[in-house]
């Protein structure tokens, strides 16, 4: 009796020590995996080759753009550095203050007066009726709105609509954006900012125009002739006065023809849009 029980022992035994190996086998190849990274791991992971690898604190982020599609357009996708028409609704974030989710700003507040004959029509209320609201137009990726506004519609496509969630840092920073009176305060001081857009329809930029060419162009089939350098301009004092033509100097120097001068337009000049920036 005594050693069935012992013999009975030996097999629960046998069996448990066969049941814990793989576990161990298998948690020893994880850890072991290449393909398993710790927090410190996974940040090295992410520096390309040339970048030495130093002693780190786990990766953190500091602000992020985020936006969610509330209606997905039809039309082209919106194609970068060009002019943007959009509808749009500013609210105030959710910054735990009792003015969150104020609008401050939209489109549809900037609608101009109907004229007729030149002078506004008014309403049954003695105020001028307004026209329907315009798209605002700006040149998308020169800096001209908030970095979170002017970002915001990255695979957008024309006719969607979106919701953006811009943070402060890429808004109006920790100053805000004092409004003109009380009734209007403006941005406060470190706001986030949420804005409704609708992308309306995307245009290319303004050809600039075109520079004159400089130097002599052969006629065709003829040798090109060697450029004219004209002699460097001397600069006139303000007080100086030159002499009257009949007391000047003759010159024994042929004149040397003038320079065509060259157009000090910008290659890309950002067109004025004539609807007031998101505020």
């Amino acid at each position: 009796m005594k050693r069935f029980i012992f013999f009975l022992s030996l097999m629960a035994f046998a069996s448990a020590a066969g049941a814990q190996t793989p576990a161990k086998t298998s948690g020893s190849s994880t850890s072991k995996s290449p393909g398993t990274h710790t927090a410190s791991g996974t940040t090295a992971s992410l520096l390309p080759a040339g970048v030495p690898r130093v002693a780190h604190s786990p990766m953190k982020t500091a602000f992020s753009l985020k936006y969610e599609d509330l209606k997905i357009g039809t039309g082209a996708v919106a194609e970068p550095n060009k002019i943007y028409k959009v509808f749009y609704t500013g609210y105030l974030g959710a910054n735990g203050r009792p003015d969150d989710g104020h609008k401050f700003d939209s489109s549809d507040d900037h609608r101009r007066p109907v004229l007729k004959d030149g002078k506004p029509v008014m309403g049954p209320d003695g105020k001028p009726e307004l026209g329907d609201p315009q798209p605002l137009e700006f040149p998308q990726g020169f800096g001209r709105l908030i970095p979170g506004f002017d970002q915001g519609f990255e695979g957008m496509r024309i006719g969607g609509k979106r919701r953006i969630f811009i943070p402060w840092q890429l808004a109006y920073g920790a100053h805000g954006r004092p409004g003109p009176d009380p009734e209007h305060p403006g941005i406060p001081p470190k706001a986030d900012l949420i804005f409704d857009v609708e992308l309306v329809d995307v245009a290319d930029l303004p050809t600039p125009p075109a520079r004159p060419a400089m130097g002599i162009h052969p006629p065709p089939g003829g040798v090109p002739p060697h450029p004219v350098t004209p002699p460097p301009a001397t600069p006139a004092h303000p007080e100086t006065t030159p002499p009257p033509a009949s007391q000047a100097a003759p010159s024994t120097t042929p004149a040397q023809p003038a320079a065509t001068p060259q157009s000090s337009a910008p290659a890309t000049p950002p067109p004025s849009s004539s609807q007031p920036q998101p505020k």
